[in-house]
């Protein structure tokens, strides 16, 4: 079943965020998963939006911990330390649709 990684950010500090995004790319790929949306999102209801949104899809959540856990992201994770504020969720998908 697949497993979506959601980032809620707010980013201060692009310059030097621009190096994560520069160092984590290549590892989303070799840890199985894709990015399917990224950007600012439209706040239709509710009080506030993040900044900016970006929901990778993995294999499984087995395949994004992997990534989250490995060595490699955790050098990587570095350049992203006092860039901005965000929160990070991992959510496993449907395996059908709910109304089924």
């Amino acid at each position: 079943m697949s497993a979506y990684l959601i980032i809620q950010a707010t980013v201060h500090n692009w310059e030097k965020f621009t190096l994560y995004t520069q160092a984590v790319t290549p590892l989303i790929k070799k840890f199985g998963g894709v990015y399917i949306a990224m950007g600012a999102p439209e706040l239709i209801e509710g009080q506030s939006a993040p900044k900016s949104l970006v929901i990778s899809q993995w294999p499984n959540s087995q395949a994004a911990h992997a990534f989250w856990d490995s060595p490699e992201y955790a050098d990587a994770r570095k350049y992203r330390e006092g860039t901005g504020e965000f929160n990070i969720m991992l959510i496993d998908g449907l395996s059908q649709t709910p109304l089924e």
